[in-house]
């Protein structure tokens, strides 16, 4: 029987996150990806190093950005005979990519492996429609002039009009705010709760930067030295000036700019290893990558594009012994304050947890003074793909040094899928 390894953090890197249109407008995925993995290489002295694998992926891709992942890994001077895959599960990314590599390291398949994720808003591929595509195809397949010519017979200039990046659910024809919308309406979720949230956030990832938190998890790119959407001076008065950003007619609106994460560009790396790779190359352990599990729900029928992470936490716990009370922090991505307060709200109501998570029992509640410590997107920004590292190396550096502490991670996605992993701290 194969033994089970134990899968250490190693640490983390990640560029600062900016929000779209700012400070990475000449920057693409593949520039950002290559920059955090350059910042982690540099970091772990892993130049011309051969790791096992590096997986990684971006959200809003172009046809240039195939395999991705093994394009940044050669850009940023791994070795050449280092894999790279290439993998896309919406927000959840970086962190899926993580628990990939954690089976493989835990079943001794690999020893080394980097989980990466990269996104650039700031460099949305605008297409054509398809009627001018098919034209240009069917020039690009003719042979002489003349029959290139022949094939732009009929042409009008409407053809011309770009189709922008769409962000609506294919299944409901509903974007994710407006999705979150129908959510905070379910669950009566207020807008001053939300504002509220949002404001905290601010604050405990502007603490975070003044105490020094993230000196050796963010490194330059591009000019930038620290994310640009961390507001110190975020308060509920400014918060409650701002219109709804999804619902703009109903008059029920609570989503904001300020309570929802802004359209943002970044990438986000963590260098995962056996604890006797890591030793053998004098590297620190911060803190083990223990469990993960991924769900989806049915939300084209009502059950919310983003509670999926409440069946996938409830899941993962259960496999895993363990309940609410045996963890000590809860690191929630942000998509959106209501649906941080939604799924809080799910794993405490008994109704729910009986018909959608099956349980005899509630999750909740869950202490505040426990969730996003640091402050999570709704501050830093959220680069879809990147997410899931960036918590993830931020949980690694959390629980470090507090041996047998654990902190459960939470992120939801498009699609109606939740993706949730357990870190435990190293000594």
């Amino acid at each position: 029987m194969t033994e089970v390894k134990r899968v250490a953090i190693v640490g983390s890197a990640r560029i600062p996150f900016a929000r779209g249109g700012t400070a990475y407008v000449e920057e693409s995925n593949l520039s950002m990806l290559a920059g955090t993995l350059r910042g982690l290489s540099d970091k772990y002295g892993l130049k011309g190093e051969k790791i096992d694998e590096v997986i990684a992926g971006a959200v809003i891709n172009h046809s240039r950005d195939f395999n991705i992942a093994r394009e940044a890994l050669l850009d940023a001077g791994l070795s050449p005979r280092t894999p790279g895959t290439t993998m896309q599960i919406a927000c959840g990314t970086s962190l899926q990519a993580a628990l990939v590599l954690a089976g493989k390291i835990a079943s001794g398949q690999i020893d080394s492996g980097i989980a990466a994720g990269s996104d650039c808003v700031s460099d949305s591929p605008i297409v054509f429609g398809p009627k001018f595509q098919h034209r240009l195809l069917n020039v690009n397949a003719e042979k002489t002039p003349g029959d290139k010519f022949k094939a732009f017979k009929g042409f009008s200039f409407g053809e011309l009009t770009p189709v922008a990046p769409s962000v609506n659910e294919p299944r409901t024809g509903l974007s994710m705010g407006q999705h979150c919308e129908l959510m905070a309406r379910e669950w009566n979720i207020a807008r001053a709760d939300q504002d509220a949230l949002a404001v905290a956030s601010h604050r405990n990832a502007s603490a975070a930067y003044e105490e020094g938190f993230h000196d050796d998890l963010v490194v330059q790119h591009a000019g930038l030295v620290r994310d640009n959407n961390v507001r110190a001076d975020a308060n509920l008065e400014k918060m409650a000036t701002l219109k709804p950003a999804f619902d703009k007619t109903s008059g029920y609106g609570t989503l904001t700019a300020g309570n929802s994460t802004p359209l943002t560009d970044g990438a986000a790396s963590v260098l995962l290893a056996s604890e006797d790779w890591a030793k053998a190359r004098g590297l620190p352990i911060l803190a083990y990558l223990t469990t993960g599990r991924v769900a989806g729900n049915d939300f084209a029928h009502g059950e919310g594009l983003l509670m999926a992470p409440t069946i996938a936490a409830s899941d993962m716990l259960d496999r895993a012994g363990l309940s609410f009370a045996d963890i000590d922090y809860f690191e929630l991505h942000e998509a959106f304050a209501a649906q941080v307060l939604c799924t809080l709200k799910a794993w405490n109501d008994p109704e729910y947890c009986r018909t959608v998570l099956g349980r005899n029992d509630v999750l909740g509640p869950i202490d505040r003074a426990k969730i996003n410590v640091k402050g999570s997107s709704l501050a830093y920004g959220h680069p879809f793909a990147a997410t899931g590292a960036r918590i993830l190396g931020l949980t690694a550096k959390l629980v470090s040094g507090q041996a047998g502490k654990k902190a459960l991670i939470s992120v939801c996605t498009a699609g109606g899928m939740g993706v949730t992993a357990l870190v435990e701290g190293a000594a």
